[in-house]
Order: C-alpha cells, then sequence, then structure tokens
C-alpha cells in the first residue's frame, strides 16, 4: 500500500508525481527543487539553493511523521561539480552523523534552471 503525503510547506510538483510516497515503513521523497514554497523564488546563489531544497525535504518528512535523522539515502544533482564543496557544507549543517548513504552526480540541466536539486529516502 502506498500513500502520497503533500505538504504547503514545500513546493507542489511541477508534474505527475507525488511530493513523496510513504510505502510500508520507507518514505521516498522526490526530487526538491530550490524552490520557496511561499512565493515560488529560486534562490540565485548556490548555498541558498542547498538550504532551500534540504529545507523542502524537511518539511516533507516532517509532514509524514519522520525527520531528516530518519533518511537513509540522499541524492543530489548538480549542474556545475564546482558547488560540490559549498553544497556539502550546507549539506553537514543540515544532517548529523552517521550520515545517509549519497550520491552526487553533475546533470546538464534541471527544471526551472536550477544549479540542484536533491532526493531523498527516509525510514519511519
Amino acid at each position: 500500500m502506498k500513500q502520497p503525503v503533500e505538504t504547503l510547506n514545500a513546493p507542489k510538483a511541477i508534474g505527475p508525481y507525488s511530493q513523496a510516497i510513504v510505502a510500508g515503513q520507507t518514505i521516498y521523497v522526490s526530487g526538491q527543487l530550490p524552490i520557496n514554497p511561499t512565493d515560488g523564488i529560486i534562490p540565485s546563489e548556490t548555498v541558498d539553493q542547498a538550504c532551500q531544497a534540504l529545507r523542502n525535504i524537511q518539511a516533507i518528512l516532517e509532514a509524514a511523521g519522520s525527520s531528516l535523522d530518519d533518511v537513509v539515502r540522499v541524492g543530489i544533482f548538480l549542474t556545475d561539480l564546482e558547488d560540490f564543496t559549498v553544497v556539502n557544507e550546507i549539506y553537514q549543517s543540515f544532517f548529523s552523523p552517521p550520515y545517509p548513504a549519497r550520491s552526487t552526480v553533475e546533470v546538464m540541466a534541471l527544471p526551472k534552471a536550477a544549479k540542484l536539486e536533491i532526493e531523498a529516502i527516509a525510514v519511519k
């Protein structure tokens, strides 16, 4: 049985997908662009984009009855691997050891010309 997660504290999906799906004890959070859910704006700086994308994930997890402490895997998509270090610094401020398993890849482009997108899997 799968259940969608929806919250106004994260941006609405920009396509035919859910913000997250709960299946059993696992929460699959869709890739989050750094869109501010209040005004729809994407910050221009990478550091601010990383913060916003992670805040969006945090809000979705809270709506699902979970938290960043329950994240077991993260995927980060960057349009420029030169941003790897600054994103790591922000990432480290949101997560605590033991850190989730993670992959980071460079992609050619992301929706809405975002510099990054972050997805997560958490357990309840």
